[in-house]
């Protein structure tokens, strides 16, 4: 095993009651409870561990009903949130971030990432690797303690072994010694050979803003930006599009959900006085102790390329690209979005011939319909609009080597809005986000991949003096999506929304302010399962937590009472749009 940590010794502590436990609202994994189950050490703070041969114990290689990473950190001190791509033999499964620690007692967070869907990865040996880069200066001496452990569980009667796919093809940099996701702009580009029986091919993407992108919904179109003080904001606009290209040819692209890190809205820029770093005290949407929906789990976004068969099963070597665009003129992007992919192939078990066919309609568009609009009241004072759109419809004829037709039709329908206010100077500031949309194939005439989508997100920020030193925030963040169905997925629908609010008065002996989050989580899917939860925290402290559901645990109450020993805590390594972490 090889695990890319820079600058990052390890530290051992013990956990005490005042410890305070960070969370995502999340349903619990979906897996049985009475099957055996084989638990390995995948890593740990020291990575002298590295997972080498599946279990036996649970049941033959890949007869698994279910298979659960669960990741563990500890820290304590001041440093920003880190960015965590777990990648197992060169394909990323899981995307995650690190809440910022505070000093003290310090932080835990214990997630569990369902990874049933990439059966395939784990019935070999491999390489994991844990890429986590951190970097210990003056000010920034917060670092990350972690322990993976992989669980697999047995299959049975009751639990029969989990649908999956024949093969798993990385979509990434295929490097041994880092994470395998690639920086964009400009493209990344890799070059693939399906096998020539392959009959369902399905494409799973990630992707996240970082660097000047990492609030790219808060960016401001070029042809305003110049109306706004140069530290407000970034330009090319706030509108995003993951696309992925098949020979240079558009198969299927994604509207991103914006996920907020936990060092989001807060001071725009480091500060540094007589040799210290001022560090800054909870702001509401900082994860104090609740992480902003997505944040430990990033989502993905998944697409059906079945129709693109004919051309690929050829036994040579395809160009798939994948690049984010906006809705500028050109289309560039700031620096950075990292991305990787996936596909997962399904062959023809009955013969070894070549899977012919061919692509019978596409009326694909190059790039969404866009349109900007807005006026400038004075400098400093503008009000922007941004519109996009975009619709795909491809259909094919999927010709078996055994014999037999499939008709595919793969369609997208993707809208989205954002309206921009900035007034007075640019010191109150109002954004109100939609991306909404509905993605759907069918493999004659039967849902094979079906994702409807909300994301709304609505932000109101005011500086309270022209001196930028205090400031409100106010978020309205909510993720409604149901994914049904999915090959290798359950089929489920997901309803959150997270409300937060927050006051900050920077101060050179000591930066104060509060925060507030309340939160509504809701998950059912087609086995039945069901999941609720409203939880509410202000000043660190759980002030309400209610779970209900089929799948509820009593993992919550830990959670409610959990706090710190001193709410005044100092909090550190934060930034505002128009700012880069370091």
């Amino acid at each position: 095993m090889f695990i890319h940590f820079i600058f990052c010794l390890t530290l051992v502590f013990s956990i005490r009651a005042a410890v305070l436990i960070d969370f995502q609202v999340a349903q619990p994994p979906i897996v049985p409870q009475d099957v055996k189950q084989c638990t390995i050490k995948v890593l740990q703070r020291d990575f002298a561990f590295s997972f080498g041969r599946p279990p036996t114990d649970c049941g033959p290689l890949g007869s698994w009903t279910a298979i659960t990473l669960n990741f563990t950190v500890t820290s304590n001190g001041t440093q920003f949130d880190r960015l965590g791509i777990f990648t197992y033999r060169n394909v990323e499964i899981w995307r995650t971030s690190t809440p910022e620690p505070t000093r003290g007692d310090g932080i835990i967070w214990t997630y569990i990432k369902d990874v049933t869907q990439y059966m395939p990865l784990f019935t070999e040996p491999g390489t994991f690797i844990l890429q986590l880069d951190n970097l210990i200066q003056q000010g920034l001496d917060g670092i990350y303690s972690t322990v993976l452990h992989a669980t697999f569980y047995a299959s049975s009667d009751v639990h029969p072994p989990a649908a999956k796919a024949d093969l798993v093809i990385p979509l990434s940099t295929l490097s041994n010694t880092t994470g395998n996701e690639a920086s964009v702009p400009p493209s990344f580009s890799v070059n693939v050979t399906v096998p020539q029986n392959t009959i369902e091919l399905y494409a799973e993407l990630f992707a996240s803003g970082n660097g000047q992108e990492e609030s790219w919904y808060f960016n401001v179109a070029n042809e305003f930006s110049t109306h706004l003080p140069s530290d407000i904001t970034f330009g090319q606009g706030p509108f995003r599009e993951v696309r992925v290209l098949i020979d240079g040819q558009l198969a299927g692209v994604a509207f991103p959900y914006a996920v907020i890190f936990t060092g989001g809205f807060v001071p725009s820029f480091w500060r540094y006085e007589e040799g210290y770093m001022l560090e800054i005290y909870l702001n509401g949407f900082c994860s104090r102790p609740i992480a902003a929906y997505g944040a430990l789990d990033l989502p993905t976004y998944f697409l059906d390329l079945t129709p693109f068969i004919p051309m690929l099963t050829d036994e040579k070597a395809h160009t798939f690209t994948i690049d984010v665009i906006s809705a500028e003129g050109n289309h560039t992007i700031l620096q950075n979005w990292y991305i990787s992919g996936l596909l997962q192939v399904v062959t023809d078990k009955s013969s070894t011939k070549r899977t012919t066919g061919k692509i019978t309609f596409y009326n694909v568009s190059e790039f969404p319909e866009t349109v900007t609009k807005g006026n400038v009241v004075t400098e400093g004072e503008i009000n922007v609009e941004v519109r996009a759109s975009h619709q795909l419809h491809v259909e094919a004829e999927i010709v078996r080597g055994s014999g037999g037709v499939t008709h595919v039709i793969w369609s997208q329908d993707l809208h989205y809005s954002n309206q921009q206010t900035y007034k007075n100077n640019a010191s109150i500031q109002t954004l109100r986000q939609a991306a909404s949309g509905r993605v759907i194939s069918t493999h004659n005439g039967v849902p094979t991949v079906a994702d409807t989508f909300s994301y709304p997100l609505n932000i109101d920020f005011t500086y309270l003096g022209p001196d930028r030193q205090n400031w409100t925030t106010q978020i309205d963040h909510t993720y409604n999506r149901a994914v049904t169905p999915n090959p290798f997925m359950i089929s489920s629908t997901i309803a959150e929304r997270q409300v937060v609010d927050g006051f900050f008065q920077l101060h050179t002996g000591g930066n104060f302010g509060h925060g507030a989050s309340n939160n509504t989580f809701s998950y059912e899917d087609a086995a039945g399962n069901t999941y609720r939860r409203r939880v509410n925290a202000d000043m660190n402290v759980i002030t309400f937590d209610e779970e209900s559901g089929s799948l509820a645990t009593r993992a919550a109450q830990q959670e409610s009472n959990a706090k710190l020993e001193d709410s005044s805590s100092v909090f550190g390594a934060v930034r505002l749009p128009g700012a880069v972490k370091t």
